[in-house]
């Protein structure tokens, strides 16, 4: 069942977003890239506002060169905050894999995410090596905020095949990128385990604004519905 993931700044915003609903909380900071990283006392107290109610990831910031040492190094200091994911952005550069070669060893302390940006032609065969090495989950997200959302980037049947890729290899799956509520319908029935949402949640839809409670409400009522829809569909069989 497809879950939602929210994107928070602070602990308040972390308590606004279980009481909203959101399956998992993710401390981010949408002022500093695609995957900011918020100071590690911040994503603590976001931790401890949470309280063990949702799981909590948090993202350690944008590496474009992905310089090995650098990312292990951020991975490590996230995940002693206490979160339950970290999740780690895999830019197209020249150091990629031997970044991941270096991250392996920490996927037998820390639950890893890898995160493919979907308007930078992600490699989705990615997941095969992600598998092996033991990361955690895979996710598809954009990283210019301003060119549209997922399904602007990546067809759907593509995205189908992204999850179904996945899950095959027992890798969790999410699905992000400027998201809005109208999109849940047209992606929960691929069967991710959660979608990511940060500006939808928003004032004005933007993602570097405050949380606002009926567009949070909008989110979680269509989640709610497919949630329904499926659960109607399996009992019929």
């Amino acid at each position: 069942m497809t879950g939602w993931l929210a994107s928070v700044t602070d602990a308040d915003e972390a308590r606004q977003v279980l009481a909203a609903g959101a399956d998992i909380v993710d401390a981010k900071n949408p002022h500093a890239g695609a995957l900011g990283a918020l100071p590690l006392d911040t994503v603590r107290a976001i931790v401890n506002a949470v309280g063990g109610q949702a799981p909590v990831s948090a993202t350690v910031g944008d590496f474009p060169n992905m310089e090995p040492h650098a990312v292990a190094r951020a991975v490590d200091m996230m995940a002693a905050t206490g979160v339950d994911f970290v999740k780690i952005g895999l830019f197209p550069a020249p150091a990629l894999h031997d970044c991941l070669a270096a991250l392996a060893p920490l996927c037998g302390q820390h639950r890893l995410v890898a995160v493919l940006f979907a308007d930078r032609n992600p490699d989705i065969g990615l997941a095969d090596r992600l598998a092996e090495y033991g990361f955690a989950g895979i996710m598809l997200d954009t990283l210019d905020k301003s060119a549209g959302g997922l399904l602007q980037h990546q067809p759907v049947a593509r995205l189908a095949r992204f999850v179904d890729h996945a899950r095959h290899r027992n890798l969790i799956s999410g699905l992000a990128g400027s998201l809005r509520a109208t999109d849940i319908p047209i992606l929960a029935p691929l069967g991710a385990d959660y979608l990511g949402f940060r500006g939808a949640l928003c004032r004005s839809h933007a993602r570097t604004q405050s949380l606002d409670a009926a567009a949070m409400l909008a989110v979680s009522d269509a989640i709610v519905k497919m949630r329904e829809v499926s659960e109607q569909t399996m009992a019929c069989v």
